[in-house]
């Protein structure tokens, strides 16, 4: 008698049916996508069913934005072309979006974990490095969405619509998204409890956000200020965004140089390239981080 689960078997009513080869799910490449897949489609589903969420996520931006922009405008004193600093702002805005957004999306890891949920993702038949991709793709993809939806207050500020520019930040903002995603999934692979997560995160997001120059320049800072804010990841992020509204904007040099002086290493000028390759190589180092603490044994 043949083994093979495939071969055809002798019926009753004398018709030759074949039974189906089986496998254990699990261990390919197609079940990894499938289930990076569903945990992208999950966060997707979470977010946009959840309007408050989507609300009160704009509240701070917005208020950043129009508040403290408007109170800080003065001190430009309008500038030779009239210069808005909520123009200056607005780049600094999207990256803080992005960054809270982001790292907000992981601390749904340490609620699956108090309900339960998560070992119901761990035994399924995929690797852990697959949840862990679509939980960071999740939450880029999120945090990107949240960003596009500031990107529409632009022209309030003196942004235009370009096409391109548009395009570019989109493309700055997922890139940053996944790296903080990545971070915060690193942070909440061994957190337990709902608590501990955000107090680590604001202890880590707001020195992020404030020394990145999303509120200021960078120009003529003391020392100590101009070195962390050259060691804070974020910078290098807002960076580009800033570059590439500047770039679609008319403004004087003089002006240009105070606003949006480039990051040096030592005198060197870092590159725009470099500055978007310093923050691929983090999410990649961050993703690699998060996949090894989230394969550890509970």
């Amino acid at each position: 008698m043949s083994n093979d689960l495939s071969a055809p078997a002798q019926t009753s009513t004398g018709l030759v049916a074949s039974i189906p080869e089986s496998r254990i799910a699990g261990g390919r490449l197609r079940d990894d996508f499938r289930g990076i897949s569903v945990v992208w489609r999950r966060e997707l589903i979470r977010f946009s069913r959840n309007r408050v969420r989507i609300i009160t996520a704009l509240v701070q931006p917005v208020l950043f934005l129009f508040v403290l922009g408007t109170g800080l405008s003065p001190v430009l004193k309008g500038g030779p072309h009239g210069f808005d600093f909520k123009t200056f702002l607005f780049p600094g805005i999207l990256g803080m979006t992005v960054l809270f957004t982001a790292m907000f999306s992981a601390v749904s890891i340490v609620w699956d974990r108090e309900f339960g949920f998560m070992r119901e993702m761990l035994v399924a038949p995929v690797r852990r490095s697959a949840l862990v991709v679509g939980k960071c793709a999740g939450g880029a993809t999120v945090a990107t969405l949240q960003g596009a939806i500031i990107i529409l207050l632009a022209g309030l500020v003196g942004v235009p619509y370009a096409p391109v520019l548009i395009l570019t930040l989109l493309g700055e903002m997922a890139l940053t998204a996944f790296g903080v995603t990545a971070l915060g999934v690193l942070i909440a692979a061994r957190m337990s409890q709902v608590e501990s997560f955000q107090f680590v995160m604001q202890l880590l997001v707001l020195p992020m956000f404030f020394l990145s120059g999303a509120v200021f320049p960078l120009a003529n800072l003391p020392q100590w200020l101009a070195v962390l804010t050259r060691l804070d990841p974020l910078s290098y992020a807002i960076a580009p965004m800033r570059t590439a509204v500047f770039e679609h904007l008319k403004v004087a040099p003089s002006l240009l140089k105070t606003l949006e002086p480039a990051i040096t290493w030592d005198g060197w000028r870092v590159p725009l390239g470099l500055e978007l390759g310093l923050i691929a190589a983090a999410a990649i180092v961050l993703l690699f981080a998060a996949v090894a603490q989230f394969s550890r044994p509970e």
